[in-house]
């Protein structure tokens, strides 16, 4: 049986969205401009199936990679928020690339080429794109393929299978030192946004990271007790890390103006169901500051590098930051030669006396 769904797009133009289904046989569905190629295709489909003769081939050569992009963005991304935003960017980018090839015409060369271009654009930073951003968009993609390859049958294959991934650096480990860290305090305290110093806090004191900072709800924070849990995680487990000192200071102030429109602790001015995004006052913050090697991202790394220096092990270590292997956490290890030295110590003590 098949099912013709009208839709109409942003510039007011109509498309056709075509689905077959018949008992025992793979489904079909194809896109068209216009309701009379809709229709002989739906004629077409329908006798190559009851025949034998319909094939995923034949999906590939009527679908374009906009097809794919579109029907992705609209009934896949929705069940996986925490990439949803991060994905149709990128999704949308490869679609502007390569939106009008039909997908039986994708090839790994094709792929590589567009890659090699992606490598070639420079950031708002004004410096180029990295090879781990450029994995991401490439990680995006795949996924996106293989979703059209095993689930819609739209393709025989991922043509990425065989394109490797780009070498990235070692994760690297920014912090900040003390001279560093006041000047980006005060930069952060004369902003004009009045929760950019608490959200930094926060991230430096707690080792959060930016989603779990900004997204962070008062049903979460237990000032009774001085904790705060972070449930929407990264690996998905939910994780509470002590709330200790001036950041437990500064969110005992900020809960004595408490909002009823909201759960949020830092939500937007514009829409309180949804967080402020503080992209644009952390960066003139950094201007400020003079910084022009530093992320939100290394907020965390100075949570973690300060917890090591104080001398706190790496298991403790791994906890507060919700790392999944100690690996993870022995990137901070350097900071910390004397538990090496303490390590040898007992050694010799055990042995020799």
């Amino acid at each position: 049986m098949a099912q013709i769904r009208e839709r109409i797009k942003k510039n007011g133009k109509k498309s056709y969205f075509v689905r077959i289904r018949m008992k025992g046989k793979p489904e079909a569905t194809a896109s068209f401009e216009r309701l009379t190629d809709a229709r002989l295709w739906v004629s077409a489909t329908e006798t190559e199936i009851r025949e034998g003769r319909y094939t995923k081939t034949n999906e590939a050569q009527r679908h374009t990679f906009s097809d794919l992009v579109e029907r992705y963005i609209r009934d896949v991304l929705p069940r996986k928020p925490k990439m949803q935003a991060e994905y149709a960017l990128q999704l949308k980018w490869w679609a502007k690339q390569i939106g009008d090839m039909l997908l039986s015409d994708l090839t790994s060369s094709l792929i590589s080429e567009q890659r090699d271009l992606l490598c070639e654009r420079v950031t708002i930073r004004k410096t180029k794109i990295s090879n781990a951003r450029v994995n991401r968009y490439m990680a995006a993609l795949s996924t996106a393929i293989s979703t059209a390859v095993k689930e819609w049958e739209w393709m025989e294959d991922n043509p990425l299978r065989k394109i490797p991934k780009l070498k990235e650096p070692r994760g690297r480990v920014r912090y900040l030192s003390d001279e560093e860290r006041e000047l980006l305090l005060t930069a952060c305290r004369d902003s004009h946004n009045t929760d950019l110093y608490l959200t930094v806090i926060l991230a430096m004191s707690t080792g959060g990271r930016q989603a779990e900072i900004w997204g962070l709800t008062w049903k979460c924070v237990d000032l009774q007790n001085g904790f705060v849990t972070f449930e929407e995680t990264k690996n998905d487990e939910p994780r509470s890390v002590p709330l200790a000192g001036h950041a437990f200071e500064l969110m005992m102030e900020r809960s004595k103006v408490p909002r009823i429109d909201t759960d949020l602790v830092f939500p937007s001015p514009k829409n309180p169901q949804n967080h402020f995004d503080f992209r644009s006052p952390f960066l003139k913050a950094l201007k400020t500051a003079q910084f022009e090697d530093f992320r939100w991202h290394d907020l965390r790394h100075c949570a973690a590098s300060y917890l090591v220096m104080a001398g706190v092990d790496m298991r403790t270590v791994g906890e507060i930051l919700g790392h999944k292997t100690l690996q993870m956490t022995q990137r901070y290890a350097h900071l910390s030669p004397e538990h090496l030295k303490d390590a040898v110590t007992k050694m010799n003590l055990k042995i020799f006396g």
